[in-house]
């Protein structure tokens, strides 16, 4: 049976960083905190059942109950008032984090098209990393037969990683595969 990312980190992840860095602590290495899924859909103002399929999709891929986000100003342009719902988050923890990571990375992005790898410029400077895709059909629990729109999101990892450099190496110990 293969290993789990959780169970990954403890027995190679950590000593890797703690070699690769100089650590003197195990507490020193970096570590996940959580994931934050995003996904914002002005469409929504106008047509409230996309929200429910947005709600839907997000819990079918993180198996947590999304928030749906509203809006805080008034956009005329866009005909949105403040107070109509515009989109969805989800932030994930624990275990249900390390289940999500490891759907993203072994099954999840093979599956997108053309894939040649997640950029690696895409760090904040503080050990955080967030990528966006362009559709939520590459989770294998969103039904495309089901699914009305295709929309993207928005997919953050927060670390305790002080540098981008520790961040990237933690995520490439789990396999991320970043641009080469």
């Amino acid at each position: 049976m293969m290993p789990t990312l959780k169970e990954l980190f403890r027995t190679k992840v950590v000593p890797e960083m703690m070699k690769q860095f100089k650590y003197k602590s195990v507490m020193q290495v970096p570590k996940l905190v959580k994931i934050s899924l995003n996904v914002g859909m002005g469409k929504a103002a106008e047509n409230v059942k996309l929200i429910d399929a947005i709600v839907a999709g997000l819990a079918a891929i993180t198996g947590q109950h999304p928030v749906i986000t509203r809006a805080k100003k008034d956009i005329s342009n866009f005909k949105i008032r403040i107070g109509n719902p515009i989109g969805a988050m989800v932030t994930v923890r624990g275990d249900r984090m390390y289940e999500f990571l490891e759907r993203f990375i072994k099954v999840a992005l093979p599956r997108a098209k053309d894939f040649k790898g997640v950029p690696n410029k895409s760090f904040d400077g503080r050990g955080n990393y967030t990528m966006g895709i362009k559709e939520q059909v590459m989770f294998p629990e969103v039904d495309v037969d089901k699914t009305d729109q295709i929309h993207g999101m928005d997919i953050t990892i927060v670390t305790t990683a002080k540098t981008d450099a520790e961040a990237k190496a933690l995520l490439e110990c789990f396999g991320m595969p970043f641009v080469k």
